[in-house]
């Protein structure tokens, strides 16, 4: 389970050290990839895998769902842990997320997202005033 915010820092060689209290459900592996909002996954590879094994699922002859195949996995890495607990993040995801120095990682519960720190600090303050709006939309689905 990944929950919480931690600050880290990408190094020169774009290299980021992964949380220490998540390292252990990440050992076997994982994969990292284009999220929404110009952010980056993290998924551990069992949770990419019940992932791609849907993506599989939709019908090839449906342009949408080609595109969002196109989407998935061309932006998508396999990732390890180093040594340091360290995975490196390239430079092309990087870019589309704008991360350049502080990252925050965020637990997502079942995955993690990688934010540009200043990008997260704004998404976080836009939350936090939308939270009574958000939680009162959205009370029937739970």
């Amino acid at each position: 389970m990944f929950l919480g915010r931690f600050d880290h820092v990408l190094d020169e060689k774009g290299r980021l050290a992964i949380p220490a209290r998540f390292r252990g459900d990440l050992q076997e592996g994982m994969v990292i990839t284009r999220g929404t909002d110009r952010c980056l996954y993290l998924f551990p590879l069992a949770a990419w895998q019940g992932i791609a094994s849907r993506l599989d699922a939709l019908p090839m002859g449906d342009p949408n769902a080609r595109n969002l195949r196109r989407a998935a996995f061309a932006a998508a890495e396999p990732v390890e842990l180093d040594k340091q607990g360290r995975i490196v993040v390239s430079e092309r995801l990087r870019q589309y997320a704008g991360i350049t120095g502080s990252v925050a990682v965020v637990g997502m519960n079942s995955y993690l997202e990688l934010w540009d720190q200043t990008a997260w600090d704004a998404v976080e303050t836009q939350v936090e005033e939308q939270g009574e709006t958000l939680a009162s939309q959205l009370a029937g689905q739970f």
